[in-house]
């Protein structure tokens, strides 16, 4: 099921707006996977020097997504924009194993600050349609996801580029963390 068309079935719920804040360091695939949430064109993406904002709408449904550029000079000011974060996507390059303490500590940091202690978090364990790349499962052992508490969290292996695992499958657990309920929907479909 799509990301649009989960919306669609959402239309008798009241309206909701939601505040998505996509973090990761440079090149996991944040911006592409934006791109790929709005139906844009993947071919050439630049890196991000600052901010992207993004919205999709679907019958009264909006994602207000807000992609920060991930280089170390930038991660400095994604503190900025914690403040009214309803989700919290963090991109993982899961082909890049040198990167991964450095991924995991900027994790970490992230997750005690106070404005994101209640947000959901969305781990996209992005470019698994490379060789070598790890898996979702071994990224949340590795960082230990599993040690949260007190925290909803969800880890999805993706392919920005291909799109695989992004649209079909990523407004059903970015709704599951925000407490929306989809079960009758999915029964429905």
């Amino acid at each position: 099921m799509g990301l649009l068309s989960l919306l669609r079935k959402l239309r008798s719920a009241p309206e909701k707006e939601l505040r998505i804040l996509l973090l990761g360091l440079d090149n996991a695939g944040k911006t592409t996977l934006l791109k790929q949430l709005a139906s844009e064109e993947v071919t050439q993406v630049t890196p991000t020097a600052g901010f992207n904002i993004k919205s999709v709408v679907s019958e009264g449904f909006k994602l207000n997504v807000w992609d920060i550029g991930g280089q170390s000079k930038i991660r400095p000011y994604w503190k900025n924009y914690f403040e009214n974060t309803d989700v919290l996507i963090y991109v993982i390059d899961s082909s890049d194993r040198k990167r991964l303490e450095e991924t995991g500590d900027e994790l970490t940091e992230l997750l005690l600050d106070d404005k994101l202690k209640a947000v959901p978090l969305l781990v996209f364990a992005n470019k698994q349609d490379i060789v070598g790349a790890l898996k979702a499962s071994e990224i949340a052992e590795c960082l230990k996801l599993v040690t949260l508490q007190d925290r909803t969290w969800q880890i999805q292996g993706c392919s920005a580029i291909q799109g695989t695992g992004v649209k079909d499958n990523s407004a059903v657990p970015i709704l599951n963390l925000t407490g929306t309920n989809i079960s009758a929907i999915k029964r429905e479909i």
